[in-house]
């Protein structure tokens, strides 16, 4: 477990690294409240939380897959395709000597 953890945070924390910031922010400030028993800060902090985790689940249910395309990608224009490309010959009479 003490390794997997360590692993899943640097996981998630370059995903989305401000959304992270902020929800790090906020259980700080929970932490220090809560020891410090500066409930105002503690529920300041655990609110930041919150709304941190909605706002990264609003992220991810906006995310939509990308669609592919059925059809081949072509990289010639059609026109060129009526042309016939030249052959290719391994001419060892034309090479350079070194």
């Amino acid at each position: 477990m003490n390794i997997l953890l360590p692993r899943v945070l640097k996981t998630l924390y370059r995903k989305e690294p401000i959304s992270s910031f902020i929800l790090v922010m906020g259980a700080v400030d929970a932490v220090m409240g809560g020891v410090g028993q500066r409930w105002s800060l503690f529920s300041f902090g655990l609110f930041i939380v919150s709304v941190s985790v909605i706002l990264r689940w609003l992220q991810v249910q906006k995310a939509q897959p990308i669609v592919t395309q059925d059809r081949p990608r072509r990289y010639l224009p059609p026109s060129s395709a009526k042309t016939p490309l030249p052959l290719l010959t391994n001419d060892k009479s034309r090479r350079t000597p070194r």
